[in-house]
């Protein structure tokens, strides 16, 4: 775990300095330079591509995670790069003439609700193929364990490139039209530092030949298009679907509050950067040991942090809100606790998504991915209508708790492995108390002030709490090593 905490600490970092970006965004910038409509159609445009991004590439980010390990010579490597990089087009070029011929149908569904729309359609197809090449270079980086710089890309050089456009829109620089537009070029950008520093990294050769194991990949990408399609829908679906039922600005409350529960999951995105090629590796070289170590060891090291998060967010929420000033953004308040659960929940699965779908039981992390899909969709549809955006977070809190535990259930009965030990259900029982001490409590002083100090308080109590239970042997070291510098 020596290399997986070294980076993730490193990515943690950069994931919090982009987070910290994206709330000044997403909390103060965006609510304030720009028209909550506009502001929704944002957040709808990059939901959007994201659900459509694993088919832009045919899920080849996932695809060299789990082949490139399997390789031995620089020529294999070669072609099955290339490969990689060429394949999407099969599917690309033909859609985007498709969609050019049938524009007028496919704009006016997805308007229906609301006319605005229509006119930005097309941004939602470019937004997906940026998006999608540029997974496709990280994922290079990330088989050479480079995740860092990626990581960066990723998370910071798109929000502080969304800071300055905010500002020129405060400046009257550029339209609230204007800014979207703008947003789809920093995406391109984004994209193409992705693709120089991959191929800084390793440029592939031009190999005309596919690679031997071309059928397995093939059918590999096919299950991990429609399995990331399906997580992409997991994700997003609710920012697409709101705007079908209700104004678009309802998005943009909704996105608020997602925002802020999805602090929780930092710790995870920072730990898969390296993680999953390790769990891949280990797979492929049939070290079923490794895996299980790296199962419990990622399963508990993500619960002790995402539970501090946890008890940051849930118990400042209603100060977070204070701070945007604007009352109509409060009804997010119950999104963030729904969504808070939802992500913990995630954080104890661990390496689990990672083992079943590098593993011979990729085909089940499919038929998991399309179950989850249908049932979120499904119960989006009956909540959303019944109580608005927040029928959107408890369908996500629902489907998330059935099917994690589904998953667990599935490695344990099928690989003999699970992700709980002795601390699980200590940092649980801690989380839940520290909860309940400080959730109740209103401070009468400025938001920010309060904010800080229950902040200091819990932050002090939880790490003191966890070092004495000893949950974890990794964690207690990373600890003291902090401490002591």
């Amino acid at each position: 775990m020596g290399v997986v905490l070294r980076q993730s600490v490193v990515n943690t970092v950069i994931l919090f300095v982009g987070f910290g970006i994206g709330a000044i965004n997403t909390l103060f910038l965006y609510t304030r330079f720009l028209q909550d409509d506009y502001y929704g159609l944002v957040a709808f445009i990059l939901s959007s591509g994201n659900i459509l991004m694993p088919l832009m590439v045919l899920g080849m980010q996932n695809t060299i995670i789990r082949f490139f390990s399997s390789y031995h010579t620089a020529e294999e490597r070669d072609s099955f790069l290339m490969a990689s990089l060429i394949l999407p087009l099969a599917i690309i070029i033909p859609l985007a003439l498709i969609s050019t011929l049938a524009y007028d149908t496919i704009s006016n569904w997805i308007s229906g609700e609301n006319p605005m729309i229509k006119s930005y359609t097309w941004q939602i197809f470019l937004i997906a193929v940026f998006m999608g090449y540029f997974e496709v270079f990280y994922a290079l980086s990330r088989v050479y364990l480079r995740s860092v710089f990626g990581n960066f890309i990723k998370e910071v050089f798109a929000r502080i490139s969304v800071t300055f456009l905010l500002i020129a829109v405060y400046m009257h620089w550029l339209t609230d039209q204007q800014f979207i537009y703008a947003v789809v070029i920093v995406y391109g950008l984004r994209m193409l530092i992705m693709k120089l520093y991959a191929f800084k990294l390793h440029w592939p050769r031009l190999v005309f030949k596919l690679p031997e194991n071309i059928k397995e990949i093939l059918s590999y990408s096919f299950y991990i298009i429609l399995a990331g399609s399906a997580s992409g829908i997991l994700m997003d679906i609710d920012k697409f679907m709101i705007p079908q039922m209700e104004q678009i600005a309802q998005v943009a409350y909704y996105s608020v509050g997602v925002y802020i529960a999805s602090v929780i999951g930092i710790p995870s995105r920072a730990m898969q950067q390296i993680i999953v090629p390790l769990t891949a590796k280990a797979i492929n070289s049939g070290n079923l040991k490794e895996v299980d170590s790296l199962y419990q060891k990622s399963s508990i090291t993500l619960l002790v942090a995402g539970g501090l998060f946890l008890l940051l967010i849930t118990v400042n929420v209603k100060d977070l809100y204070g701070l945007i000033q604007k009352p109509e953004f409060m009804v997010g308040i119950p999104i963030v606790l729904m969504l808070s659960i939802s992500e913990l929940y995630k954080l104890v699965l661990g390496t689990n998504g990672a083992i079943l779908s590098n593993s011979k039981y990729y085909k089940v992390f499919f038929y998991f991915s399309i179950a989850m899909a249908l049932s979120v969709i499904l119960l989006n549809k009956w909540l959303i209508e019944r109580i608005g955006i927040n029928g959107a977070a408890l369908s996500t809190l629902v489907v998330t708790l059935v099917f994690s535990s589904f998953k667990i259930y599935y490695v344990w009965k099928n690989m003999q492995m699970q992700p709980f030990t002795a601390g699980t259900f200590k940092v649980l029982v801690l989380t839940l108390i520290l909860f309940l001490a400080f959730y109740f409590i209103d401070l009468p002083f400025h938001p920010f002030i309060n904010v800080a100090i229950k902040s200091v308080l819990i932050s002090g109590m939880y790490v003191f709490a966890i070092v004495k239970l000893h949950v974890s042997d990794e964690v207690n070291i990373l600890i003291a090593r902090y401490l002591t510098k």
